[in-house]
Parts: structure tokens; C-alpha cells; sequence
């Protein structure tokens, strides 16, 4: 792949990248920012292996998932809700909050069970195309999902209730 087919994809996919990388850190604008720079930079070195049969997208949200787990298998993986509550969101997150129960609610999700219902409910992928993304078996996403969507049902019942 060629220096200036990459950018014509990236151009394409950046803010889908953004928008999916700002809900895995829970509305954490620098740190998604952060993270999509990071991914951006390995796609580019491993853009000689990109096969052009599969969507970009795909790929490039592969690498930025990747890339989010190593960066949270350096830190805390889950935080209580309340313990969530005391870190504000920075501004500029999300559009004036409106998505921050959400956040907070997926801030005390494990990583994997965060990516799977970030990428099926937030970024619209199937159970198949999120097995590819997170090389997990789809009865393994299909469990992640149902965890987490019990898990966020807890959460966000117990906050509004």
C-alpha cells in the first residue's frame, strides 16, 4: 500500500476511529486521542501486510483495539462506579456530557467485555466481523456481550434507581 493510498484511507475512517476509541475510554478525549495516534502510527508501519480483500476499517480498528488492550493491561483494569464518579471526564469528552452515565457505567467493564459492546452497540459490527477484529471465537464475543450488557444493566440501574 502506498504512502498516499493510506492517507485517502485514513482520511476516511479517522473519525470512526476517534468516535470508537472515545467510547472505549469512556469519553477520556485525551487519551483517545492518544491511543488513535498510536494506531495510526503501527497501521502505517504494518500497512505493507494490509490485504485488500477485508475493510480497512476493520483492520485499522483491530490495531486500535489491540492497542487499547496493551494500554490497559498497564493500568487498572476496573474501577467501581463511584471511583468512576471522582474522575471527571475532561471537557470536551463528549458533546456537554450527554453520554456520561454511559461512560461510567463502561469505565467499570473489563477492557474485552468494554470493546465488544462499544464495537457492537457504538461502532455497529456483527458478532462475526467483532471476532475477526478481537481474534476471539463469536460464541467468546457472544459471551463478552452478555456479560457486559448484564453488567452495564446493574450499573446504570443501580445509578438511576
Amino acid at each position: 500500500m502506498t504512502r498516499e493510498i493510506f492517507i485517502t484511507y485514513v482520511e476516511c475512517e479517522q473519525e470512526a476511529l476517534r468516535g470508537f476509541l472515545l467510547a472505549l475510554c469512556c469519553g477520556n478525549k485525551d487519551e483517545a486521542d492518544d491511543l488513535a495516534q498510536d494506531a495510526l502510527v503501527k497501521a502505517y508501519l504494518s500497512s505493507s501486510g494490509y490485504q485488500e480483500k477485508g475493510r480497512f476499517r476493520s483492520w485499522l480498528f483491530k490495531i486500535a483495539h489491540n492497542t487499547f488492550l496493551n494500554h490497559k493491561a498497564s493500568q487498572k483494569t476496573t474501577i467501581s462506579i463511584d471511583d468512576a464518579r471522582v474522575q471527571s471526564l475532561p471537557l470536551g469528552g463528549d458533546e456537554g456530557g450527554l453520554h456520561q452515565d454511559l461512560y461510567l457505567a463502561l469505565r467499570t467493564l473489563p477492557p474485552k467485555e468494554r470493546s465488544a459492546i462499544t464495537l457492537f452497540y457504538l461502532s455497529g459490527y456483527s458478532v462475526k466481523e467483532i471476532a475477526q477484529i478481537t481474534d476471539i471465537s463469536e460464541a467468546a464475543v457472544k459471551q463478552q456481550l452478555s456479560r457486559g450488557r448484564d453488567k452495564l444493566r446493574k450499573q446504570l440501574t443501580i445509578d438511576n434507581g
